[in-house]
């Protein structure tokens, strides 16, 4: 009885533990587009943790009074006081500095090789991706890729990549969780990845999750834009083989949006003027385009609905006007991918259903 009653106030006192312990949650967005940001940093007494890619945050605390901060690269920390004595939600909307400051930049943390649970992974913005300079205005998410180490390209003016030795068919590539096999046109020259469409691309390039299946070299993880849910926005480009336009903003403010972009290049214009009426091969021609879109509704705190797409094809057309042979030979891509986002439980992330 002695030792039974030990026990059960052991017992009790785990309980009570347990019980003064509460789950703050929530989700982490731009203030302005009201776009999800990952890797966001939520920090208390010196300790934090980061948003996952859909920007969600979950922390566990004991009872008591803290000052909980969230922070980003780019943006005016957030810091609000609150007195944890329940579990509940709790949302950063973060605004953007308006001074530029000096910004001292690392290679890697000193400790990341100890406390980063995941590793080989790189994550790129779109900000740093729009940075690197170009060639013909340009701007392509796999030949940025090729200058990460451990990465080389597989050959001259080609968009595959060799991660750690391995082959191009050896990597998984994930467009909105969607599977791509083709991801280069002008035949590997340029990649099918629109730059205006990309929010955020992580390379994992060692020690895959297990929910990417099994890959020998690397994955390749490209997330889409949702859409700006506070106001429309216009964006375009021209370059010297193509051009592109972009167009995002709210179905219905703070609850749905859209994003819609678009590229094509024009070679074949360009190329026409130059091939005689005369010659035997007049009317040929080639050139390729870019269709990204998505749309996304906010059913609940704990439901969103994710539809996103791409279509791409490059169109090849020969003609031998001598031989009386035409041969039009169209290829690319189509994808699309429809997500459920619910979260079960604060304490965990939201699960894609």
């Amino acid at each position: 009885m002695k030792y039974l009653f030990l026990f059960l106030c052991l017992l009790g006192s785990l309980f009570s533990i347990s019980q003064n312990k509460y789950t703050l949650s929530g989700y982490i967005k731009d203030s302005l587009s009201g776009e999800t940001m990952i890797g966001a940093s939520i920090s208390f007494n010196g300790k934090g943790v980061t948003s996952n890619q859909y920007g969600f945050y979950s922390i566990t605390l004991p009872k008591g009074s803290y000052q909980i901060i969230a922070s980003f690269a780019g943006y005016q920390p957030q810091q609000i006081s609150i007195n944890l004595d329940s579990s509940f939600q709790l949302n950063f909307q973060l605004l953007q500095r308006s001074v530029l400051q000096e910004v001292v930049v690392y290679s890697k943390r000193r400790d990341g090789n100890v406390k980063n649970a995941q590793m080989g992974k790189f994550d790129l913005s779109n900000a740093q991706l729009k940075s690197v300079p170009v060639i013909f205005g340009e701007v392509d998410l796999l030949k940025t890729l090729q200058l990460l180490p451990g990465v080389r390209n597989a050959g001259e003016g080609n968009t595959g990549l060799y991660v750690r030795g391995g082959g191009p068919d050896q990597n998984l590539i994930l467009l909105d969780d969607a599977i791509v096999y083709n991801t280069g046109h002008l035949f590997g020259f340029f990649s099918i990845f629109n730059s205006d469409a990309i929010k955020n691309t992580s390379l994992i390039k060692g020690g895959m999750p297990a929910q990417y299946g099994g890959r020998l070299s690397s994955v390749l993880d490209v997330s889409m834009k949702e859409g700006n849910m506070k106001k429309y926005e216009v964006e375009g480009g021209i370059g010297a083989i193509a051009s592109r336009l972009s167009v995002q903003g709210p179905i219905k403010k703070d609850k749905a949006s859209f994003m819609v972009s678009a590229r094509r290049t024009y070679v074949d214009v360009i190329a026409t003027p130059f091939i005689p009426k005369t010659s035997d091969f007049y009317g040929s021609g080639y050139y390729f385009y870019d269709l990204n879109a998505k749309v996304n509704y906010k059913f609940s705190e704990k439901d969103r609905v994710y539809l996103s797409g791409y279509f791409g094809r490059d169109v090849f057309t020969f003609n031998n006007s001598n031989r009386s042979f035409k041969a039009n030979i169209p290829w690319g891509n189509s994808t699309a991918t429809l997500r459920w986002n619910h979260v079960f439980n604060k304490n965990c992330s939201p699960i894609p259903l």
